[in-house]
């Protein structure tokens, strides 16, 4: 698949954890957009491999094709997962796209950003330490725990008074997302800023815009 000097589309990697236990919780936010993806393109065979679920899609207007992968790993070990893939497929870190949740955005705020930090995030730490910070993060607002503890809080399933935002966040995420892989990270951002800031106010936590 790789020709010469590399995979030539993009690995779209979705962090969570694997077991049923843990579906539906704040910490799958990332398999839920690449499952969302999945389904948009028709992707339907997963197979097991890079540690991980693993599926070739053929988006239209993404030039070179799209992997997904969703380790299964747990989440402290995703680099792992994610470093098996880039190496077999010869991806370049600029062409991963890591979409995942994150405590420091209100629910239902979409963000993409490219390298930085981690802002304690252990499966984003666990994926520099692996193949260094130069991906692209696409970041899905899940707030910051009310009372209990970071690691209960992330593990937790959405409040009612949440979910809605959250399932409108999983759906923009994937046209985001799509948007990055079609145009490049800088010109989603600037579509879905310019999205937001024509809808005004009304458009509530679903942003866009750059981080």
């Amino acid at each position: 698949m790789p020709g010469n000097g590399g995979f030539n589309g993009w690995l779209v990697v979705g962090l969570g954890n694997p077991e049923q236990r843990y579906a539906r919780t704040r910490h799958n936010a990332g398999f839920e957009v690449v499952e969302s993806l999945a389904e948009r393109w028709g992707v339907s065979g997963w197979s097991r491999r890079f540690h991980g679920l693993f599926a070739v899609a053929g988006p239209r207007d993404v030039p070179g094709g799209v992997l997904l992968l969703k380790p299964l790993t747990y989440m402290n070990l995703s680099g792992r997962a994610v470093q098996a893939a880039m190496t077999f497929h010869r991806v370049r870190p600029e062409r991963v796209l890591v979409v995942h949740d994150e405590m420091d955005l209100d629910c239902g705020t979409v963000l993409v950003k490219v390298g930085g930090g981690t802002a304690g995030h252990r499966g984003l730490e666990s994926i520099v330490d692996a193949v260094g910070a130069g991906f692209v993060r696409l970041r899905i607002g899940i707030g910051r725990p009310p009372a209990r503890g970071a690691v209960d809080h992330v593990l937790s399933t959405f409040r009612p008074d949440e979910a809605e935002a959250f399932e409108r966040a999983v759906a923009l995420a994937a046209d985001v997302a799509t948007a990055v892989l079609a145009r490049g990270p800088a010109a989603a951002m600037n579509e879905f800023h310019r999205r937001r800031n024509r809808a005004g106010p009304a458009s509530g936590p679903l942003d866009g815009a750059p981080s």
